[in-house]
């Protein structure tokens, strides 16, 4: 059998596993279901438990059908790690996990957000030292979240982990992190990619907890073998490469052969994001475009949004619909939802940064008072915000393609409003679990014999390939309909959040 390489996507809802060859070809797939704690104060949290008891079943799912070498495990030559970004994962003295994840939804670290940015002299001054500007979610906060809130847990801090370094961590034995997911933490310096120990400082008091809890850092490439009691546990040989791996959408852009500048990928999850591959690291003083790293050498400038798929499957589920329902609803309905306009804050928002924002409707009249009108304004509210952070990543250039992954990219008539209302040809990849096949590719990219590597994006032209029945190209007609209604959204928006 020829090589075979696995990629492992640790994301909010549940763990997914994919298992390809050399050329790309899918061989097993597995999925395992996570819960999440969600409390009103905006708390997001997940034990680090489920995730590994996650990852084990998912695993086990899609090597079940491959043959057996003679030690009767499935001889995989290499894997990687998708993770969800910015959660915060910390370990005491004995490396053991002292309370459950805070997650890149949380916003319940939001005052403790403000309140570094106001230590540090405000948004452009964070930016002019730091590189970035921190925004709600992202991993900062939480530390201050816990000295303020949970200051004997603080304490105990002697190792501090992002969701893929901890499954790292439980794979390899080895703490270290990427790049890529490091950027995400706002404590790492994306220009000269080293932790910045200043802001540690601040919120320890100057002690060196912090900075000392910090694993050290490595460019993506091999981080080691699978411990042989986790291989066992998990039908692999212990020969197995664990490759860096990185965050979900460091993943998924190499998933998406978002490796070289000119693609754009949107993700249409839980979450929204928007980014596309650099040369150069982004300069947006504002916060709204963050400056990540690539896990693949560059720069990936990226916008997020907190209200997705979720806004959209809640709205039909709240109509007694379902999924199927959605593409009926904007075949029916007109751009613009005849007047009718959601907010869909549903999660508070980061892009634009309003972690306390609220969903609202707008518009209502005897015309759209509908349920197809209803669904088409969630489906509408969720995408201006994401066109908002696409024409941000693209300073205001036109995209051509754009590569749509994610559970809302099933929905063709949902591809068919991005066509109409960007211009662009939107492609959907073949294989949708981006950040899993991004994973593999890295894997496979990490193990690589010395004298036949191969880059990225010499792997990304091979393997990632596009459904060519699900492309939608744009009806130029349409654009005038959805400039319009981007008009109308963005005046109830200003209304409610002038600054």
């Amino acid at each position: 059998m020829e090589n075979m390489y696995l990629g492992i996507d640790c994301g909010t809802q549940g763990t997914k596993a994919l298992l390809i060859d050399g050329h790309g070809k899918t061989l097993g797939r597995g999925y395992a279901k996570h819960s999440l704690t969600e409390r009103s104060n905006g708390a997001r949290e997940q034990d680090p438990q489920w995730w590994l008891e996650a990852a084990r079943a998912a695993v086990q799912q899609a090597i079940k059908a491959m043959p057996k070498d003679t030690a009767g495990v499935v001889a995989v030559k290499g894997l990687a790690v998708s993770g969800q970004q910015h959660g915060l994962v910390v370990l005491d003295e004995n490396k053991q996990v002292i309370r459950p994840a805070k997650l890149w939804n949380d916003t319940e670290t939001a005052p403790q957000n403000a309140e570094l940015i106001a230590r540090f002299g405000g948004k452009d001054a964070y930016f002019t030292r730091f590189g970035i500007v921190p925004l709600t979610g992202y991993t900062v906060s939480k530390l201050l979240w816990m000295a303020e809130q949970e200051p004997e847990n603080f304490a105990r801090i002697r190792h501090i982990l992002l969701p893929h370094d901890y499954l790292n961590f439980w794979l390899t034995g080895e703490m270290r992190a990427e790049f890529g997911d490091a950027s995400g933490t706002a404590f790492f310096d994306i220009r000269t990619r080293q932790w910045t120990r200043e802001i540690l400082d601040e919120i320890d008091g100057g002690t060196g907890q912090l900075f000392a809890a910090l694993p050290a850092l490595q460019a993506a490439g091999t981080l080691g073998t699978v411990l042989p009691e986790v291989a066992k546990e998990l039908g692999l040989s212990a020969s197995c490469l664990v490759a860096m791996g990185g965050g979900d959408n460091m993943m998924g852009a190499i998933g998406t052969g978002n490796v070289r500048e000119g693609v754009v990928t949107i993700s249409l999850g839980t979450s929204s994001t928007v980014y596309s591959y650099s040369e150069r690291p982004a300069h947006d003083p504002t916060g709204n475009v963050a400056p990540f790293c690539s896990s693949s050498g560059g720069w990936l400038p990226l916008v997020c949004t907190m209200n997705a798929t979720n806004v959209v499957t809640g709205t039909v589920e709240l109509l007694g619909r379902t999924v199927a329902d959605i593409d009926p609803a904007l075949a029916f309905t007109s751009p613009g939802a005849d007047g009718l306009v959601f907010l869909p804050f549903l999660n508070g928002e980061r892009t634009p940064d309003l972690p306390t924002a609220r969903g609202s409707l707008h518009g209502i009249t005897a015309v759209n008072f509908s349920p197809e009108h209803l669904i088409r304004a969630a489906v509408e509210g969720v995408t201006f915000g994401i066109l908002h952070g696409l024409d941000l990543v693209l300073e205001g250039r036109p995209a051509e393609t754009i590569q749509v992954i994610g559970g809302g990219a099933r929905s063709r008539a949902w591809r068919q409003m991005l066509a109409d209302a960007t211009g662009a040809t939107i492609k959907v990849p073949a294989e949708e679990e981006a950040g899993c096949l991004g994973a593999a590719i890295q894997a496979m990219v990490a193990s690589s014999p010395d004298g036949e590597a191969r880059t990225f994006a010499e792997i990304a032209d091979e393997i990632v390939l596009c459904d060519e029945a699900a492309t939608c190209r744009p009806d130029h007609e349409q654009r005038a309909a959805y400039d319009e209604a981007r008009v109308n959204y963005r005046r109830y928006f200003d209304q409610l959040y002038p600054a």
